[in-house]
């Protein structure tokens, strides 16, 4: 049996790049999915996996410019 890795708080605002407070502000939110161990919060690797992957914007394709000298 495989079990994911679970993140707390902490950990998932060092992998954001961000304080506690956000990934806080998403689990009450109800933004990102979310484990209760015991009294303890955890964040699935999948589920901070996911939440980056719906936020990640494609840059759009370039436009030529024409009579623009670069």
């Amino acid at each position: 049996m495989s079990v994911e890795r679970l993140y707390s708080l902490e950990e998932a605002g060092e992998l954001f790049g961000t304080g506690v407070r956000f990934p806080r502000r998403l689990v009450a939110e109800r933004r990102i999915r979310f484990v209760h161990v015991g009294k303890f919060v955890r964040i699935p690797e999948s589920a901070l996996v996911e939440f980056i992957s719906d936020g990640t914007v494609e840059p759009r394709p370039s436009r030529s410019r024409r009579g623009r000298l670069s």
